[in-house]
């Protein structure tokens, strides 16, 4: 909700106390009647007019408005005379702003309710109307605000129509995260996404912007509601900041793993100091787990912070709420299929996946990734970065294929109420699944030289080659014969 929780006075108090008119005074022919315009795009209030004092209007030769004849309104009660005492020496007091805000709080207690005159909305316009001279304390109606709103209280001096624009009172609350790259050690500012490894640490920061009529309260309560999705758990490291000094311990904190909300609590800020449009900041880390959601639908996490909303004296524990904001952490998964030469799955491998880290060296993410009948290797919660494919089994057989490198691209909405995943790219190997936050590629193994088997080619040969030299033994034989029988 937001809260308009300061009291704006405009007082041009000219009295003639006592006197009903200077000679030179002309008094109207009739009372006039006026109205007050308050302009509050904010649509839903209900404002109230009470005549706190009564009096009479007068028009001098120089056309200057005179209040006399002051008297207690018919917007007060009968108790309000004996506890204030008389009508005009308390309304000499009112030209200090201070005594002016401390008179509209006490007025609360002795305001006559069947005498307000309620307000009638417009285009971001609320107008009273057929009011007489006076002062008037104009307000909220008790339980009319709702919503991201919140109240505000004014006294003002009607002498003619009036306008007045509500000092706005409502803080900001905006959540942040940071993005990292591992392979290149970037880091970005703060921002409404990132991505992330399982098992990575994200930062959080929770930024509130406190109303500009803090000042306004006694005391001002403040609460933040931050949830985180299932994918992330919470580390405990939360650190309040105020202007550069750690204000933790001016806060409960606490974390509820049921339903993985974190609530970050101070009963009044102005103790250590805050005040009008004060920041103070929450920092956080989570870790990234294996509930992570993989693709476009992300892992949102949200934050609204409640606040008081009600600067009068009968507003003490009211609190508003401002409209959440919400930041996601993306992260993606990695799929590789295993084929022969001809295309069909081929079983017996193992792989395993390594990351550039920021010097440059390639680290394993996990364990090899293998299995008997595994056709298939997925790596779930991986971000962008520098890899490294290598097959680190090879099926018998076959022969090991080279390492693969690529780098994994995302691109998401970095300033966005609701941010989401814009690109994916894992270079020419890989397909991409936006939706799902899928690259996927196929790898192939290619067989071994075939070796001559025993009993094969190779007798053969020998069997050839020892016929030819059976036959050339025997020529040599039959040579040497004739040549002896020729001698």
């Amino acid at each position: 909700m937001k809260r308009f929780l300061s009291m704006i006075m405009v007082f041009t108090m000219i009295f003639a106390l006592g006197i009903t008119a200077q000679a030179a005074d002309v008094p109207s022919a009739e009372a006039p009647k006026f109205t007050i315009t308050i302009s509050n795009a904010q649509s839903g209030h209900t404002y109230e007019a009470y005549q706190i004092f009564a009096a009479s209007l007068f028009v001098n030769e120089k056309q200057e408005k005179i209040l006399s004849d002051i008297k207690w309104g018919n917007g007060v009660t009968a108790d309000a005379q004996t506890h204030f005492g008389a009508a005009v020496d308390k309304a000499k007091t009112l030209t200090d702003p201070d005594a002016a805000r401390a008179f509209a709080n006490e007025l609360e207690t002795y305001l006559n309710v069947t005498n307000a005159k309620k307000s009638v909305a417009g285009a971001g316009e609320y107008t009273i109307s057929d009011l007489e001279p006076g002062y008037y304390l104009i307000k909220d109606q008790n339980g009319s605000v709702s919503g991201h709103d919140a109240y505000t209280a004014y006294i003002m001096e009607v002498v003619g129509d009036v306008s007045a624009k509500p000092k706005s009172g409502v803080p900001q609350v905006e959540k942040k995260v940071k993005d990292t790259n591992d392979s290149t050690n970037e880091t970005s500012d703060w921002q409404d996404s990132a991505d992330y490894d399982i098992g990575d640490n994200v930062p959080f920061r929770l930024t509130a912007t406190l109303a500009s009529n803090v000042s306004s309260y006694n005391t001002y309560k403040i609460v933040f509601h931050d949830t985180l999705s299932a994918g992330l758990t919470y580390n405990g490291d939360a650190k309040v900041m105020f202007n550069g000094t750690n204000v933790t311990d001016k806060f409960t904190i606490t974390p509820n793993p049921a339903d993985n909300t974190l609530t970050i609590s101070c009963d009044n800020v102005k103790e250590f100091g805050a005040t009008d449009g004060s920041v103070i900041t929450v920092e956080y880390s989570a870790k990234l787990n294996e509930k992570a959601v993989i693709g476009t639908a992300g892992n949102p996490n949200e934050v609204y912070l409640q606040f008081s909303n009600n600067p009068n004296p009968n507003g003490v524990g009211d609190l508003g709420e401002t409209p959440k904001d919400k930041v996601t952490v993306f992260t993606f998964e990695l799929v590789v299929n295993k084929t022969d030469d001809q295309k069909k799955p081929l079983e017996g491998a193992g792989f395993t996946l390594f990351k550039k880290d920021k010097d440059g060296q390639f680290q394993p993410v996990g364990k090899e990734v293998k299995g008997e009948k595994m056709t298939a290797f997925t790596w779930k919660g991986l971000d962008d970065g520098d890899y490294m494919l290598k097959e680190t089994t090879t099926p018998k057989g076959y022969n090991t294929m080279k390492p693969i490198t690529f780098t994994i691209t995302a691109e998401h909405e970095v300033k966005s109420d609701n941010p989401t995943l814009t690109a994916l790219n894992g270079g020419n190997e890989f397909t991409v699944t936006l939706q799902t936050g899928k690259l996927e590629a196929t790898v192939v193994n290619h067989p071994g030289f075939v070796l001559p088997s025993t009993g094969g080619v190779g007798t053969t040969m020998f069997y050839a080659v020892g016929g030819i030299l059976v036959l050339a033994a025997g020529a040599m034989l039959l040579l040497r014969k004739r040549n002896s029988d020729n001698g």
